[in-house]
């Protein structure tokens, strides 16, 4: 595993008003992220965990602070080349599967490389075989269960062999028993490509089989 951070994140601020009210979310945060580790992101509802997922992938630019990506800033390349690293280098998995409901599981899988612009289909349907769906290939998101949907989001997320996978309470859906073999699933595939994970989770028990364990309390990083 490389000791060259492939994320790095600096003062992190973040707030939102609600109201007259100005609530701060992220406090000032600072971490590293090895190329290769398992972290998972925990703490109480509304403590700023999804917030700090969505300003590490580039999704919430933050008020203060810098996100590097390979040492390369996040936020200061402008928005396409953003899009286009997000789509290249990064995968993501959200609690709602947002497949689309007319597609079928390969085609759904497909979308990602479809907008990079690459012939995939082989590695697509290798991926739904990998996460145990070598026989749904050709079924609608309405004809799988929530666990099989949420394999399906997971092997989109990995069809460009991103190199950080960002997931959002990805078992946030489904029932104990799914939810551990999809935190399984995902742990299994990062080791065996090399792909560094982030996880938001509340379960506490779930996010001790990573590799480390980040705990946020109102906006920062509990010691």
């Amino acid at each position: 595993m490389s000791t060259v951070p492939l994320l790095r994140a600096t003062g992190l601020r973040r707030s939102f008003r609600i109201g007259s009210r100005s609530i701060e979310v992220l406090r000032g945060i600072d971490l590293e992220v090895t190329a290769g580790e398992a972290v998972f992101l925990c703490g109480a509802s509304g403590a700023g965990k999804t917030t700090l997922l969505y300003t590490l992938a580039g999704l919430e630019r933050p008020e203060a602070g810098e996100v590097f990506f390979e040492e390369t800033s996040v936020y200061g390349i402008g928005g396409a080349r953003l899009a286009s690293l997000r789509n290249r280098r990064m995968g993501f998995v959200f609690q709602s599967y947002f497949l689309l409901p007319e597609l079928t599981a390969l085609e759904n899988v497909l979308v990602p490389a479809m907008i990079g612009r690459r012939e995939a289909r082989g590695r697509a349907e290798s991926l739904l075989d990998r996460v145990g769906l070598a026989d749904r290939l050709h079924h609608l998101p309405a004809e799988l269960s929530g666990g099989e949907q949420q394999r399906v989001a997971i092997a989109r997320a990995l069809i460009n062999d991103p190199s950080v996978l960002f997931a959002d309470e990805p078992t946030g859906n489904l029932d104990s028993h799914t939810g551990e073999s999809i935190i399984e699933l995902l742990l299994g595939l990062g080791r065996a490509d090399q792909c560094t994970l982030i996880v938001v989770t509340h379960d506490a028990d779930l996010a001790r089989r990573g590799d480390r364990i980040l705990r946020i309390e109102d906006g920062a990083l509990a010691a």
